[in-house]
C-alpha cells in the first residue's frame, strides 16, 4: 500500500500560480503511475494530469494543457503539479492518486484505475 498526502493548495488571484505537492509513504514509489484529479462542487471528479512510473511520459486534460506541469521525484517519493495562469474555473479540490497496475510507459486518465488517493487540497482562484 501507499499513503498520499497533498499540500500547497490555497487562495490565489486569476493569473497567479500554485504548486501542489503529494508526498508518498509505503511501497516503492516508482512502482506506481501517478495522477492528479480535481472535483468542483456539484461536479464529477475530473482528470487533470498523469505521469508514468519513470516520469518520462506525461498526459494532460485539454483544459490545463500548456498551463499545468506534472512531475515526480522518485528519490523524494513526491509528486508535483505546477499550476500557472490559473483561472476561476480551476477552483476545485485537487487529489493526487496512485495506480498500482500502471504500465511502465503510460498512465491512465480514468480515475477508476487508481487505487490510492490523498485527502485532497483546496485550490480557490478568485477573479
Amino acid at each position: 500500500q501507499v499513503q498520499l498526502v497533498e499540500s500547497g493548495g490555497g487562495l490565489v488571484q486569476a493569473g497567479g500560480s500554485l504548486r501542489l505537492s503529494c508526498a508518498a509513504s509505503g511501497r516503492t514509489f516508482s512502482d506506481y503511475g501517478l495522477g492528479w484529479f480535481r472535483q468542483a462542487p456539484g461536479k464529477e471528479r475530473e482528470f487533470v494530469a498523469a505521469i508514468s512510473r519513470s516520469g518520462g511520459f506525461a498526459y494532460y486534460a485539454d483544459s490545463v494543457k500548456g498551463r499545468f506541469t506534472i512531475a515526480r521525484d522518485n528519490g523524494k517519493n513526491t509528486e508535483y503539479l505546477q499550476m500557472n495562469t490559473l483561472k476561476p474555473e480551476d477552483t476545485a479540490v485537487y487529489y493526487c492518486a496512485a495506480d498500482a497496475d500502471s504500465p511502465a510507459y503510460s498512465s491512465s486518465r480514468n480515475y477508476r484505475d487508481y487505487d490510492y488517493w490523498g485527502q485532497g487540497t483546496q485550490v480557490t482562484v478568485s477573479s
